[in-house]
This record gives structure tokens, C-alpha cells and sequence, in this order.
């Protein structure tokens, strides 16, 4: 394909800079940018209702359909908290956003994440319990760490992910 898939990805965690780092990367890169949560909203792509963290429940095989065709041209930018359901072939490389727990405490706080939803959330941080999913579910290799914490911290991810694409690019063209 002509044009790498990339994951950014976060380890479960709201807050950690994904969006804001996909959609510059798309922007600056030319690649298509996918939000898995928008994605599902626009299509109503669920399949429940969860009480406890009260927010919807992925219905991950329609969003795997919805999704099929885009992934296969390549260059698309993923932007979503979990990964273990989607297909292995769909990403040459994965970044996991990882922020500090005193800034993601705070990010979280002021989106209204109170109780269970923001101790759940924090703690998933601090064991990098979704950041071995993707080690699990890709090949160890393509899976790489970023920090997210400061403006600094996005500038850098962005230019070093943009090398990364140029690079593959001359590679794989």
C-alpha cells in the first residue's frame, strides 16, 4: 500500500494527547484521521449501555466492518483507547501516549471524571495495563512508548513520528 496505517494509541487512558496528536499528525502528514469514538457515535455502533462508567459499549465487530475497507488503502491514523480487537495486519507501527499521573489526574478531573471512571482510568496508567495489551496484540517491535505531558513533549512526538513516515515511505515506495 502507498501509504503506512498508524495507531496512535494510549494505554486505556482518556487524557493522554491522542487526538490532539493524531489530528496534527494527519494534518501534517496527509494521512486520514479515524476517532473510533466519533466513528461510533456518527454510525451508532454499539451494542449496550454500561452503567458503571456511564458511557456506551463498543459494538468492536461493526466498527471492524465500518473501518475494513479504509484500512486496506492505508494511510490512516487510528485514534482509540483499547486495540486487542483489531486486526494485527491493519497497523505497520503503534504509539502508546503515556502521561504522568499528577498531569492526567488533572486533564481527567476537568473533563468530569469523578470516582470509579477516574481512579480506574489513573490506576490503568500507573500499571500500563493496556500498554502490554499492545505488546500482546502486535509484534513487540512496532509498538513504541511516547511521553505526553507537555506542549514540548507534542512537538517532539510529531516530528519524530513524521520522520518515521518519510522513512517508511522511501523504504516500502
Amino acid at each position: 500500500c502507498p501509504y503506512p496505517s498508524l495507531w496512535v494509541w494510549s494505554p486505556g487512558t482518556p487524557g493522554v494527547g491522542k487526538t490532539t496528536l493524531g489530528k496534527e499528525l494527519a494534518s501534517r502528514a496527509g494521512l486520514s484521521y479515524v476517532n473510533v469514538g466519533d466513528l461510533a457515535r456518527e454510525g451508532e455502533l454499539y451494542e449496550g449501555f454500561d452503567e458503571e462508567y456511564d458511557c456506551p459499549i463498543l459494538d468492536e465487530d461493526r466498527v471492524i466492518d465500518e473501518l475494513e475497507d479504509r484500512m486496506s488503502e492505508g494511510g490512516v491514523i487510528v485514534d482509540y483507547h483499547g486495540c486487542d480487537f483489531f486486526p494485527e495486519r491493519w497497523f505497520h507501527i503503534v504509539f502508546v501516549l503515556r502521561t504522568d499521573n499528577s498531569f492526567l489526574y488533572n486533564r481527567l478531573e476537568s473533563r468530569g471524571y469523578t470516582g470509579k471512571k477516574l481512579q480506574d482510568n489513573i490506576q490503568c496508567e500507573i500499571f500500563q495495563t493496556l500498554y502490554e495489551e499492545a505488546v500482546l496484540s502486535y509484534r513487540k517491535e512496532i509498538v513504541h512508548q511516547l511521553p505526553s505531558n507537555t506542549p514540548e513533549d507534542l512537538e517532539r512526538n510529531l516530528d519524530q513520528i513524521v520522520q518515521w513516515i518519510e522513512q517508511w515511505m522511501k523504504d516500502n515506495n
